[in-house]
């Protein structure tokens, strides 16, 4: 066990190191020996950490030479531009083509880019089983009665406890529990929001938002968005007369995978309280970092109660069971007065299975595996990517979650090419989908959610040609 620690840890070291710049293409590594001597550990220990970041392609070994630090293939791929939305407020919703899209959703026989959520061969089916069925047994009426309002309660205390994780202090009875991440959204904004008002969000951004926000009458001002830092301070700033709420995905949002600085995370709660501004915070893709170290949340930094943080489990761990949850602040009795009204109460089985799940520690350990297959999938797709679109092909870096968001020229339509893939049955979701106003349509967004084959690698290098006939 000790030597598998040290072979993760110094694997990931050196990874962050080859990522960051500081190690460059073509720099010579330490030799196997070497490595031994300075880290004290076996000469097996040793060739592992070098297989791990081969398989991650990182590193290459020349013969009677050693290894050496690749030429890493998003470095061959630009980086997209920041966003430039226009700074009216818009409500040109695609709704076909996002009906289009998601009609694919739980069809076995297409490959399917398009569904932002990890597949079943990724999640812990079997233990989840297992669960259920210890769930029906533990709860006093086998989970047929309502759950209390609030939801259940030992659910609500590993959230809170899991809180500290990203800087949080929440206890059990700062917590709403939901049906999935979309309905707290869904509860945040109709407390929060009136038809009429204008709601600030990323661009791109969720689909599922900006469907929610259209239905509840709401104005959509899209905002300017970094595809590595995510929102644009100085935007957000000039927005402040406009808004009436705003709605952010700080880490790893879809589609670009950013991740804002905590610097930014605190100066946009420290600016939005001062102007009586909530903020709703959807943090389902927390828990999918690439890194040693889970991202803080605005929650973090949240003062005054005037951030409203929301997740779940569905981009993690079962998105079927439909469990979610609301630390909604000073704003609680309202959420919980909309609750009562549109639901009365939670799934009480499915609440106590993921609370056993996630106390017993085996949710931490199907996170690392999780978050090491996202990761490899990344670097998987880049390659693949770099070696089979057409040049000028610019791509996001997601620094975690499920998104990787691609950016062609603008010759390049990409609801077009949507069609044209699903003749050789693959779906992918168009950048057209991700904003209420006319732009994107020469970009999408590619799922890494799926596990890395020779059939996923087929399907991307079909992609590469469809564009280039495009």
């Amino acid at each position: 066990m000790k030597n598998d620690f040290l072979y993760v840890e110094i694997s990931d070291n050196m990874a962050k190191l080859i990522r960051n710049g500081v190690l460059k293409a073509g720099d010579r590594l330490p030799s196997v020996r070497m490595l031994c001597r300075e880290h004290n550990i076996s000469m097996n220990t040793a060739k592992r950490v070098f297989l791990e970041l081969e398989a991650q392609s990182l590193i290459e070994s020349k013969p009677q030479s050693g290894y050496f630090v690749s030429r890493l293939p998003y470095q061959r791929l630009p980086l997209p531009a920041v966003s430039k939305p226009s700074p009216v407020s818009n409500s040109k919703e695609p709704a076909e083509l996002i009906g289009k899209v998601y009609a694919n959703m739980g069809k076995n026989n297409l490959t399917l880019f398009s569904v932002g959520a990890p597949s079943n061969e990724l999640l812990p089916l079997a233990k989840l089983n297992k669960e259920i069925m210890h769930a029906t047994r533990e709860l006093s009426d086998s989970g047929t009665g309502y759950e209390q309002l609030q939801g259940n309660e030992k659910l609500r205390r590993v959230i809170a406890a899991r809180s500290l994780l990203w800087g949080g202090s929440l206890h059990e009875n700062d917590l709403v529990t939901t049906a999935g991440g979309m309905n707290a959204l869904s509860f945040c904004m109709m407390a929060l929001g009136k038809r009429g008002d204008t709601i600030a969000i990323e661009s791109p951004c969720y689909p599922g938002i900006l469907q929610l926000a259209g239905s509840l009458g709401l104005k959509v001002l899209e905002l300017p968005t970094h595809p590595a830092t995510g929102i644009e301070l100085d935007a957000l700033k000039k927005a402040i007369p406009k808004i009436d709420l705003c709605l952010l995905v700080p880490n790893f949002n879809t589609p670009l995978g950013s991740c804002m600085p905590d610097e930014h995370k605190k100066e946009v709660v420290k600016l939005l309280a001062s102007h009586g501004i909530p903020l709703i915070e959807d943090d389902i893709y927390g828990d999918l970092y690439f890194g040693r170290q889970r991202p803080k949340c605005c929650k973090s930094f949240d003062q005054e109660g005037t951030v409203l943080w929301c997740s779940s489990v569905s981009k993690t761990l079962a998105p079927g069971y439909r469990v979610g949850w609301v630390a909604p602040g000073i704003y609680k009795e309202q959420i919980l007065k909309l609750k009562l009204v549109h639901a009365i109460s939670s799934p009480a089985v499915t609440q106590e299975a993921v609370a056993g799940f996630l106390k017993s520690g085996r949710y931490e350990n199907h996170l690392r595996k999780l978050r090491h297959t996202l990761e490899s999938n990344y670097q998987h797709y880049i390659e693949a990517i770099a070696e089979y679109f057409p040049a000028g092909t610019k791509t996001s870096r997601p620094q975690g979650g499920l998104a990787l968001w691609v950016e062609f020229n603008k010759k390049i339509n990409t609801t077009e090419l949507f069609d044209s893939a699903m003749k050789q049955r693959t779906s992918i979701a168009p950048g057209r989908m991700f904003t209420m106003q006319n732009q994107f349509e020469n970009c999408m967004r590619l799922s890494i959610g799926l596990p890395w084959s020779e059939e996923v690698q087929l399907k991307l290098k079909q992609l590469g040609r469809l564009v280039a006939n495009l």
